[in-house]
């Protein structure tokens, strides 16, 4: 009962995360017979609570029949680059460290996501891309910077 409960909480967590991410293209990796051929998507997604910063994400897509019917395991291999691309503008108080993207990356518990962290110190945005499964996560992860200009400081909450 108590894995349902935790299940149940993280989906519905996943769920409340604002940011979409909208495809700006693949490469395949590696042919498959039968389904999409494996591939590296790059995605864009607007930070909800930082107008004029995107993140892009880059991550590894499994394909073949498993891929195809949503059944596929996707690897625990992704980078982010985050980017201002238009004037900061904070849209309320900043959290010192939250999730700001989540999708998932296989048919049960496990997920890609993207916290930003706020550098109070330098006046930065620092996000994180890792993947974590329900189990047992991945070490692996990228993280990229964003500078707020010295005189705008950043709203903490």
């Amino acid at each position: 009962m108590r894995m349902i409960r935790l299940a149940l909480s993280l989906a519905l967590s996943a769920a409340a995360v604002g940011a979409a991410a909208e495809t700006v293209g693949s490469v395949d990796t590696a042919f498959k017979l039968i389904g999409p051929d494996h591939k590296v998507v790059v995605e864009v997604f607007d930070d909800p609570l930082v107008g004029g910063v995107s993140c892009y994400l880059s991550r590894a897509k499994t394909g073949g029949i498993k891929g195809a019917v949503g059944l596929a395991e996707d690897k625990a291999e992704s980078s982010v680059a985050c980017r201002q691309v238009g004037p900061i503008a904070f849209k309320g108080k900043v959290p010192r460290q939250e999730e700001v993207f989540s999708e998932r990356a296989s048919i049960f518990f496990k997920h890609v996501r993207v916290v930003r962290m706020v550098d109070t110190k330098r006046n930065a945005l620092a996000y994180l891309v890792y993947s974590d499964r329900l189990i047992d996560g991945s070490p692996k992860n990228s993280v990229t910077a964003v500078p707020v200009p010295a005189n705008q400081p950043i709203p903490l909450k």
